[in-house]
């Protein structure tokens, strides 16, 4: 066995922001309803039709020439990212935990102004952090095209139909010189997280066994599926249905505590106690507490929190989904919550 090493998403397990999503309703017209369609286009793409070499998580880069087209910069992007960081309570001393115990690392499909921004908040290493890379600057529009583009997501709103946004995406935009943009610019979604992860471990000699992975939506479910396949720890934290598929642990709480317990306990055992512990938890959270070697400090703070922690299972796994994507809701609003 060789050294243990920690990889979480960002947006959930560390903060409750779906910075695309807010920065499409700050900057474009319906923002927030047009983001909304254009990411179930996504989950549809990745999910459901799986087309060959489209990513979940494309949904960044599908918006770009939008965000473009109602004048978006570079440095208004990073402006509004680091003024609307919010984190779940407890991510910045779990960031800290994990950071001093074992190599750990943020593999994040959001944009990079947010991520420097989160680093900035939380003192973690922007070195340590996978995330969609973009300059927004060095793309022009032109009047015409910025005015289709609006005229697009106009419609979009009002007709979103597939076939529509297939039009509009795969037909309408690769004839602008913006529709660039899409080809150019590499979310770090689904498969892309997954080739984090093994840079991770190729640059580190890690092995897969060792791996403790937390997530929460379809952009997670290639490394989830191979944490858990691989014998590491794969975290649903407040998930959906698309992480919990993939997860062998449910975590539906208000606070981030339980992932510092899971990966301490993980670091300095295995994998097979941080399984007895969720086993026992479930049955009986203090007495858990009481029968494993949870850290004394951490258990203290636990103690303080609404916390629900599972094995994923086919007999729980309806009530899990039901429950956890209620639960991410509550913690994240109805919007943010109810995303893919």
């Amino acid at each position: 066995m060789g050294k243990k090493f920690f990889v979480s998403d960002c947006e959930g397990p560390i903060s409750v922001n779906d910075n695309a999503f807010e920065l499409a309703g700050h900057f474009i017209e319906d923002g927030e309803k047009f983001f909304k369609i254009v990411s179930h286009y996504d989950d549809v793409l990745a999910d459901e039709i799986k087309r060959p070499g489209y990513n979940a998580g494309s949904t960044l880069k599908l918006i770009l020439p939008f965000l473009k087209a109602y004048g978006a910069t570079n440095q208004n992007m990073k402006e509004f990212s680091s003024d609307n960081v919010l984190l779940i309570p407890g991510a910045r001393e779990t960031l800290n935990l994990v950071n001093i115990i074992m190599p750990s690392y943020i593999v994040s499909t959001s944009y990079e102004p947010y991520i420097r921004a989160l680093c900035d908040l939380t003192n973690f290493s922007f070195d340590q952090c996978y995330c969609t890379r973009l300059d927004l600057d060095k793309y022009t529009i032109n009047d015409e095209d910025g005015k289709k583009l609006k005229e697009f997501t106009s419609s979009i709103v009002s007709k979103p139909e597939f076939d529509n946004l297939e039009r509009i995406f795969w037909d309408e935009l690769p004839r602008m010189d913006i529709g660039s943009i899409i080809d150019e610019v590499k979310t770090v979604g689904g498969e892309g997280k997954k080739e984090a992860v093994l840079d991770i471990m190729a640059k580190n000699s890690f092995q897969a066994c060792d791996l403790m992975y937390v997530g929460d939506s379809i952009t997670d479910v290639e490394p989830l599926n191979f944490a858990r396949e691989e014998g590491g720890v794969a975290v649903s934290f407040n998930g959906n249905e698309f992480a919990l598929d993939n997860s062998s642990i449910a975590v539906i709480a208000d606070n981030t505590i339980i992932t510092s317990i899971i990966a301490d306990l993980f670091n300095r055992y295995n994998n097979n106690v941080v399984l007895e512990f969720v086993a026992s938890f479930e049955k009986n959270p203090e007495k858990a507490v009481e029968d494993h070697p949870v850290d004394p400090h951490l258990a203290l703070k636990l103690a303080e929190t609404t916390t629900r922690l599972e094995l994923v299972n086919e007999d729980n796994l309806d009530e899990l989904k039901e429950d956890s994507c209620k639960f991410r809701k509550k913690v994240r609003g109805e919007s943010i919550g109810g995303l893919g």
